[in-house]
């Protein structure tokens, strides 16, 4: 209960900050990249892979925001609309030029796989103890998957991303993707099994 209070507020201030921007409040407009700057950072470089194309990234997304904020009518999320933008400049870049090859591994969160069924799955990072056992991943797994998410195309790696790293509903990642929901499984699905295939070595030991 207590955490749907605070986020009906989250919302309510959210749609304030918007409102007073839109009317050129320069303050306004400045929390909002504050507050918001952290998640877009973090999406863009685990969609791009690349921290200087995140930062690229960031950078456009709110000059993007800026420009369009009278755009924003309030019927989705904030945040849907943010990752929405972030997805299109990545998107852009891609276009432009290849990804780097150099791997890196994601930044905030630790991925594990069910050996028995190869599902993919991931934990956030809460403090710099050391997680259970059955969830750490060993660094050879993690080189490997990192690689393999690497290869994944965008259309793919971006779903397997808002899905299965950022947490988001199949619902939430089809309005941010513009797709049906049945797309976002399906894209979903080929994801998962592109990457159990890249580690079926592993999973097989």
């Amino acid at each position: 209960m207590a955490a749907k209070v605070r986020q009906i507020r989250n919302v309510q201030e959210d749609l304030e900050l918007i409102r007073t921007a839109k009317q050129g409040d320069e303050q306004s407009f400045t929390k909002i990249v504050k507050k918001y700057e952290p998640l877009v950072f973090s999406f863009a470089y685990k969609v791009c892979r690349d921290r200087e194309k995140a930062e690229e990234t960031l950078q456009d997304t709110f000059v993007n925001v800026y420009r369009k904020l009278h755009q924003f009518d309030g019927k989705a999320k904030f945040s849907t609309w943010l990752y929405s933008i972030v997805v299109n400049n990545c998107k852009m870049k891609r276009r432009k030029t290849k990804l780097a090859q150099a791997s890196h591994s994601l930044d905030g969160s630790e991925i594990s796989l069910d050996h028995h069924t190869g599902e993919i799955r991931t934990l956030e990072l809460q403090s710099h103890r050391a997680s259970p056992l059955e969830l750490v991943m060993d660094d050879e797994l993690q080189r490997r998957l990192d690689e393999a998410i690497r290869k994944l195309p965008l259309e793919y790696r971006v779903v397997f991303v808002l899905r299965d790293i950022e947490g988001k509903s199949s619902e939430e990642t089809a309005k941010i993707l513009k797709l049906s929901v049945p797309a976002v499984k399906s894209r979903l699905r080929r994801a998962r099994l592109f990457l159990r295939e890249q580690l079926k070595d592993y999973l097989e030991v």
